[in-house]
């Protein structure tokens, strides 16, 4: 992952497309217009590379015919092998009771014959009610909340607020670069202000590429600092770096745009590179708390998972319910949050840090201590 984002921003910094692929430009398509055609256009061949890859060296496994689950949610999600056992226990028990209850008394063993080879129609609804439909995945996640063992709401809790964060930073990093750092307008009348708006762009890009050097390299720090510290201590820890550096943000925000009131547009074109280098410089230490949250809260649920029989790939389903929903939340509610206050990205970045705050602090106080053996590598395997 950190290697396709490096090759991904890379092309996002870079600004020439238009020269490499000059057939893109037309009277109706302008020097950004051929960037991003080029650059949808190799993303286009990429995709098409992948999935003939795909295609010729994945070995497809057969599945065994589907039996509809019903709706008495009789298989839960989290069963562990000693419920299975004990109810396999009970049927065994029922059923010598109803045989000892039919030979003491003929009548009644008549009347259970008789209802097996006619069932009543509401036995025979409720046994043909199920869902096994296109819905059945969602449904299957709902009701599988009910059987989550109960650290797992932590962790829920967390990671809703955690990718609360991460978020409109995705969402709006870029933008934040070229209007609150480098004040370009992508409307605006002046070429100047445009000009500096897509100078913003590629900058923000060429930070999103340090940023995701800096993932890359805190993937082979993630083992040996949750087997000392904890998977607990580590993803608390995550989140206090965001919420540092999210702050940090929004703090340079603030300075930016009072030089800019004060020294005009000349600032924001290269006056001040100060500023410029600490918005790259947080860009780059973002990148080592976003590989603990693409990695540990993903073992943390796997964990918690372990011994309850299985169900840890619908846990994992409903673990990723708590990254959609925060997405929708915000990007339906970002655009209004920010006309409140005249528009700009400064207040989505100025409410992010607190989501992450209180991240770090349920993450410290609710979640559980995991034993810290559980993170060994396996190595690699081949073949």
């Amino acid at each position: 992952m950190a290697v396709g984002n490096i090759l991904g921003f890379s092309a996002g910094a870079s600004g020439n497309w238009h020269r490499w692929f000059p057939f893109l430009l037309s009277k109706a398509c302008c020097q950004a217009c051929g960037n991003l055609k080029a650059a949808f256009l190799v993303v286009v061949v990429f995709l098409l590379m992948c999935t003939l890859v795909t295609l010729y060296f994945a070995e497809e496994v057969p599945l065994m015919a589907y039996q509809p689950h019903h709706l008495s949610d009789s298989a839960p999600l989290l069963d562990s092998p000693q419920q299975i056992g004990f109810d396999n226990s009970k049927s065994k028990l029922d059923t010598s009771a109803v045989d000892n209850a039919s030979s003491n008394n003929p009548e009644s063993s008549y009347e259970i014959n008789k209802n097996a080879k006619h069932p009543s129609p509401m036995v025979e609804e409720e046994q043909n009610v199920s869902f096994d439909g296109p819905g059945a995945v969602l449904v299957n996640l709902l009701t599988s909340l009910r059987h989550l063992p109960p650290a797992m709401l932590s962790s829920l809790i967390v990671m809703a607020l955690s990718w609360s964060v991460w978020f409109p930073f995705f969402l709006f990093d870029a933008d934040w670069m070229g209007r609150e750092v480098y004040h370009g307008d992508p409307k605006g009348n002046d070429s100047v202000a445009v000009k500096a708006y897509d100078a913003g762009v590629r900058e923000g890009a060429f930070g999103l590429l340090l940023n995701s050097v800096v993932l890359g390299i805190g993937c082979f720090l993630l083992e040996p600092m949750c087997q000392r510290m904890g998977a607990r201590l580590v993803w608390a820890m995550s989140n206090f770096i965001v919420f540092a550096c999210m702050a940090g943000t929004a703090i340079i925000s603030l300075v930016s745009v009072n030089k800019y009131i004060t020294e005009g547009i000349q600032h924001a074109i290269g006056e001040n590179r100060a500023i410029k280098i600490a918005s790259l410089v947080i860009f780059a230490l973002l990148g080592f708390p976003l590989s603990i949250t693409y990695s540990v809260p993903f073992s943390i649920t796997a964990d918690l998972t372990a011994d309850t029989g299985g169900g840890q790939g619908l846990a994992i389903g409903v673990l990723n319910l708590a990254i959609v929903i925060p997405q929708m939340i915000v990007s339906l509610g970002a655009g209004p949050w920010d006309a409140l206050f005249s528009g700009g990205n400064i207040p989505a970045f100025v409410l992010a840090p607190l989501f992450a705050l209180a991240a770090g602090v349920t993450a410290t106080l609710k979640l559980p201590n995991l034993s810290s053996g559980s993170f060994k590598s396996s190595g690699f395997h081949f073949g």
